[in-house]
């Protein structure tokens, strides 16, 4: 953690407010350490030129320390480890520097060192790790003030991020075309096979009833979102025929999540993109390779489509990022068009 009471942009503000903290730092060092009301104003004037420059090389060489173990260790990490590490670079930086300075200064305003030397060190020494405890003891506490800040800030951050990602992929699920395009086929079907007509109510209730149910969850067992998916292939398969295949064939263990409706928006997106005709049937797979789900399809873009914005996988890119290390992959040829997404593991997390 830097000393950060200097937050002016303007660098001769932050100079003269530094300059002034250190000026005031010397003026009580002077009267406590030098006794400097006992003195004439001469001595005064020197002494608090010698506690000034003593402010000056503690403070600087304090933050410096600082600035540079934020960069290689942190405190929400490896707060343990920061505040052992920071205590001692800043003891022993304390010692060194009070001792250069006391052994110069003493040159200069008396032209000889003390005559009992080991006393004069051990004094200085003393009072060089007594005000580097104080400095090591607020630092670490501001440093666990801050990381904690930080740690409830990047919690509230990672919070609205998913639900937004959340409320986002929800408005590109079960989009209405779908849902008009399903009607259609359902109303023909009660006229030509009511049979297949109440099979179809069923699938379409089922897929209506795991969107509710998985709207609130941010992962969802594997084997659930399977199911859905062959209630949702149903939808499909029944409105196109012979023009759309899917072949599904995934293995899943209890322990095994992924994001809710992933497949439904990878198979979505396929039939959204993709001719489907009698001389270009459109054919998905899913599958499963380790810890990898695939969901490919023969790449046969519309002539005529809308622009896609790529909203629906970077949300769901995005939302991966927050449970998994491993990432998704999209990959595109002029034979197929291959997304890869990763199974997270219960064990994992």
């Amino acid at each position: 953690m830097k000393f950060e009471l200097f937050r002016s942009k303007r660098p001769i503000i932050r100079i003269l407010k530094f300059l002034l903290a250190n000026l005031l730092l010397a003026f009580i060092i002077t009267i406590v350490v030098f006794k400097g009301l006992s003195q004439t104003t001469g001595k005064f004037g020197i002494y608090l030129i010698w506690a000034f420059v003593i402010s000056i090389t503690q403070w600087s060489g304090h933050s410096c320390i600082y600035g540079k173990l934020d960069q290689k260790i942190s405190w929400r990490e490896n707060s343990l480890k920061r505040a052992i590490i920071g205590s001692l670079a800043i003891i022993l930086y304390a010692v060194i520097a009070y001792l250069v300075v006391q052994v110069i200064m003493y040159l200069i305003v008396y032209g000889k060192l003390p005559e009992n030397q080991l006393y004069w060190i051990l004094r200085s020494s003393y009072i060089a790790i007594v005000a580097s405890f104080a400095i090591s003891f607020f630092s670490a506490a501001a440093g666990f003030l801050k990381s904690w800040k930080e740690s409830v800030q990047e919690t509230e951050r990672v919070n609205a991020e998913m639900l937004r990602y959340k409320y986002e992929s929800l408005q590109n699920q079960i989009n209405p075309h779908f849902l008009f395009n399903s009607y259609n086929v359902l109303s023909d079907l009660v006229y030509v096979d009511q049979k297949k007509a109440v099979n179809f109510i069923g699938q379409l209730s089922q897929l209506f009833r795991y969107v509710l149910e998985s709207r609130d969850k941010e992962l969802v067992p594997v084997a659930e979102e399977l199911e859905f998916i062959s209630a949702f292939a149903f939808l499909l398969q029944t409105r196109f025929e012979d023009k759309l295949t899917i072949e599904v064939d995934v293995d899943s263990n209890i322990d095994e999540l992924m994001v809710p409706m992933t497949l439904q928006l990878l198979i979505e997106n396929c039939v959204k993109h993709n001719e489907i005709s009698a001389s270009k049937p459109l054919n998905i797979k899913v599958y499963r390779d380790d810890s990898m789900i695939y969901v490919v399809n023969n790449h046969q873009p519309k002539t005529l489509s809308e622009v896609s914005t790529g909203k629906g996988l970077n949300n769901l890119v995005q939302q991966y990022g927050f449970f998994t290390e491993m990432q998704i992959s999209i990959k595109k040829t002029k034979e197929d068009f291959v997304v890869k997404v990763p199974v997270i593991n219960t064990n994992d997390r």
